[in-house]
């Protein structure tokens, strides 16, 4: 009896130290993403050189508009006097003018788009680097993202790092 009593509270004490170990094993973290890069110096001059191209995009974009819109009253204002050839010719470069234009819209979204992509790239690539680096040092399993809305759910024993992230990146 007293045998069946020191086995069962051997296996009861190596579940019990297994259980505890196996808690102690894995530290969660969680940083919000958005939150870091948007308050990421680097971000700010990059929205500045993205603010600046839009604007030289958008005022070529209000020439070209401005330009067609002139030719555009010219026509309909002359177009009754006009030779059917005439006016066909004018139909015509006014249309022509009208697809420039359209283009010229379309390939200024994707200039912006690429250069977004562009500037941001090496701030996302920082960020993740950082992350990393203070997983490594604070020894956390894993970190999940809150910004990216993907985590249902995380408890208050996970510890938010941003805090450790910003002082990395040297961010008051």
């Amino acid at each position: 009896m007293k045998r069946i009593l020191t086995l069962a509270l051997i296996v009861f004490a190596l579940v019990f130290s297994n259980s505890t170990n196996a808690q102690n094993k894995y530290k969660f973290g969680h940083i919000d993403s958005n939150q870091l890069l948007s308050i990421m110096p680097e971000r700010v001059a990059a929205k500045k050189q993205l603010e600046n191209l839009a604007k030289q995009l958008e005022d070529n974009l209000t020439s070209m508009q401005a330009e067609f819109e002139k030719k555009y009253t010219e026509y309909v204002a002359k177009a009754d006097s006009l030779s059917p050839l005439i006016r066909q010719t004018k139909e015509a470069e006014l249309g022509e003018m009208q697809q420039r234009v359209q283009a010229f819209q379309q390939n200024a979204q994707k200039e912006l788009s690429n250069k977004e992509s562009e500037l941001l790239q090496p701030i996302i690539e920082k960020a993740k680097d950082a992350i990393s680096l203070v997983a490594d040092e604070q020894g956390f399993t894993y970190v999940f993202d809150i910004g990216t809305g993907v985590v249902l759910y995380f408890s208050d024993d996970s510890i938010d790092i941003l805090p450790l992230v910003k002082t990395k990146l040297g961010i008051l």
